[in-house]
């Protein structure tokens, strides 16, 4: 049974600073596409960064680049979202998800998604 834990999430301040964890359980993380996405306050799902398997390539939303950095860490199977200089607009609800694609952007590619973790960021 396949298992997607966030955590990290939590009220910042611009200009902050925050780490997003994904515990994965029932399949390895580098192995597998894993993807994170977030959904500000009435509005759509939207991709935010993955780290492919082939490869170790990782890709970036061009809001977010240069600001965040994906990661992961085999022994743990855990995937991170470490997010600086954050800004009011990444206010969000952030989901980590898996995608058996090697590169892809498109939620509907991603078949196992985590519960969510809030991230605030006041002005």
């Amino acid at each position: 049974q396949v298992q997607l834990v966030e955590s990290g999430g939590g009220l910042v301040q611009a200009g902050g600073s925050l780490r997003l964890s994904c515990a994965a359980s029932g399949l390895a993380v580098s192995s597998v596409t894993m993807g994170w996405f977030r959904q500000p306050p009435g509005k759509e799902r939207e991709f935010v960064a993955a780290f492919s398997w082939s490869g170790g390539n990782t890709y970036y939303t061009d809001s977010v680049k240069g600001r965040f950095t994906i990661s992961r860490v085999d022994a743990k199977n855990t995937v991170y979202l470490q997010m600086n200089s954050l800004k009011p607009e990444d206010t969000a609800i952030y989901y980590c998800a898996r995608s058996g694609f090697t590169n892809s952007r498109a939620a509907l590619s991603y078949d196992y998604w985590g519960q969510g973790t809030q991230v605030t960021v006041s002005s």
